[in-house]
This record gives C-alpha cells, sequence and structure tokens, in this order.
C-alpha cells in the first residue's frame, strides 16, 4: 500500500489526467466533466454506487467510448483513443470482470493469445513456457500446480492471477480492474489483493473498480468518488474512512471528513 499521502501529489507524477472528461447518450449524462489524476505505480481505487459513470469512465480510458468533451493525457500529453487497440498500444490493458479467458485453453495459451510466439513456422511452446513461468513467478504466484492446466480447472482467484500475468506479459503499464474480488472467498480475496500489491510494488500502475470497502481500504494508495456522473472528491486512501466513503457516495460530501483530510471537491 501506499506511503505517505504527500508523496502522490509530490513525487509521483500522473500516468493518467483525466480533464473535464464529459460522455452523454442522448439524454442521458453518464460522465460531466470529470477531472482525475492516477498517480503512476500506485492503486488508485475508483468507487461510488450504482449508476455513477465508473464502467462509463472506464470504457473512456481504455478506448471503448471517446468522450464528447475534455481531454486524456498520457505521461503529460494529451492522447486520442479511437478504440481499444489505442489505448492497448500505449500500455493500458483492462480486465473485467469476465476475465476474457478461454476456458478451453491452458494457461500459456491464454497467456499469449493472439500474441504467440513462433519460431521456424510453429510455435515456440518451450520459449512460451518458459516466460509464462517465469512471470507467474515474479507476481508470487504458487498456487497453480502446472502452467498446462486449462483455465476451466483453476479457482476464481487462480484465474484473476493469470488474466494479470497475461497483462504484465504485455508490458501494460495501466492495469484497470473492474471488481477484480467479486464472488471470491476469503482466501482467494487475499490472493488477488496481494497481487494488486505487487504490481504496484513492480511500478505497474492500478486502477480499481470496487464495491467491497475493505478491500479498497486493504490496497488503494488513493480512492475517487463518482456520483451521478461527477468527481466529488479524490484524495489519500488514508484521508478517508469508510463512512465518510459512503456519505461522498450517497449524498457527494461528507461532515466526518478528518480535520488533516486533504481531499478536493469535485464540484
Amino acid at each position: 500500500m501506499a506511503e505517505e499521502s504527500a508523496e502522490l501529489d509530490g513525487v509521483r507524477e500522473p500516468l493518467v489526467q483525466l480533464r473535464g472528461v464529459t460522455k452523454s447518450f442522448g439524454a442521458v449524462q453518464a460522465l460531466t466533466e470529470v477531472d482525475l489524476d492516477i498517480p503512476a505505480g500506485r492503486v488508485t481505487a475508483l468507487v461510488g454506487d450504482n449508476g455513477a459513470g465508473k464502467s462509463s469512465l472506464v470504457k473512456t480510458i481504455s478506448g471503448l467510448w471517446e468522450p464528447d468533451q475534455g481531454e486524456i493525457l498520457w505521461h503529460g500529453k494529451a492522447v486520442h483513443l479511437r478504440g481499444p487497440k489505442d489505448a492497448e498500444d500505449l500500455g493500458i490493458t483492462t480486465i473485467y470482470q469476465d476475465l476474457a479467458l478461454c476456458d478451453n485453453l491452458d494457461i500459456v495459451q491464454n497467456m499469449f493469445l493472439g500474441h504467440e510466439l513462433l519460431r521456424r513456422r510453429s510455435l515456440d511452446e518451450a520459449t512460451m513456457e518458459i516466460a509464462a513461468r517465469k512471470t507467474l513467478t515474479d507476481l508470487s504466484v504458487t498456487t497453480i500446480r502446472s502452467i498446462r492446466q486449462p483455465v476451466e480447472s483453476l479457482s476464481g482467484g487462480q484465474r484473476q492471477s493469470v488474466a494479470v500475468a497475461k497483462a504484465v506479459m504485455s508490458n501494460a503499464q495501466l492495469v484497470i480492474m473492474d471488481e477484480p474480488t467479486a464472488a471470491l472467498g476469503v482466501a482467494q480475496t487475499r490472493m488477488v489483493l496481494d497481487l494488486i500489491n505487487r504490481l504496484a510494488d513492480g511500478s505497474v500502475t492500478v486502477l480499481m473498480i470496487s464495491h467491497n470497502l475493505n478491500d479498497v481500504f486493504a490496497v488503494a494508495d488513493q480512492i475517487a468518488i463518482l456520483r451521478l456522473g461527477r468527481m466529488v472528491t479524490v484524495g489519500a486512501a488514508s484521508d478517508f474512512d469508510s463512512q465518510v466513503v459512503v456519505d461522498f457516495m450517497t449524498t457527494g460530501r461528507s461532515d466526518r471528513m478528518p480535520a488533516n483530510g486533504d481531499t478536493n471537491d469535485g464540484h
């Protein structure tokens, strides 16, 4: 987890910056003038009630939707994401709840799906196995029996680990995780949270969407709270507690904010 909140603002440059991002669908205003800095090498938790705009924001950052107004900056430079391929080329990988893994393929095949290594016009199975095993080892994924076992045989936590390892192997700089612990048991949840911490320790930036505030406080360095398509506040996780987060999610404000709170009102 994070060091001090001052480091968030002072030492770590933002990897991604959103400035005035607005998105609507007909009469439905999904996002309104959203500002957000996502510091490099840190875990930012994006929280909000159902319909707050979390999915819309993620789909905008991941290139699925272009904003109607505003801009996205990557390493300080404005970028135009016209599709998921543009985001992937920058180093943005999104892991959705369904994980996009093929159950009938084994771990190695999933990790290299679409990026298979060839040698003399044949699959270079040996090199792919070595690379897959090294990536899982570097992430301290130790519960998998064999990298050749089919994904359908894995637990929920192990499947999440494979999806993360695949993102790391693609040299992702920003990994967006949509409800990564949903429907997982206690042990599997702990595995995934440990994995998120190891990503950040390895200088990979994580944007995590979660309804589980216990998980949020276990790994987040920064918390960003959306309400009705607006970013109502962003601050170091240490400046919040669960009740304050719920206050902001439901009313857009909190009278319980600690006196040393360093959040920024997004209105």
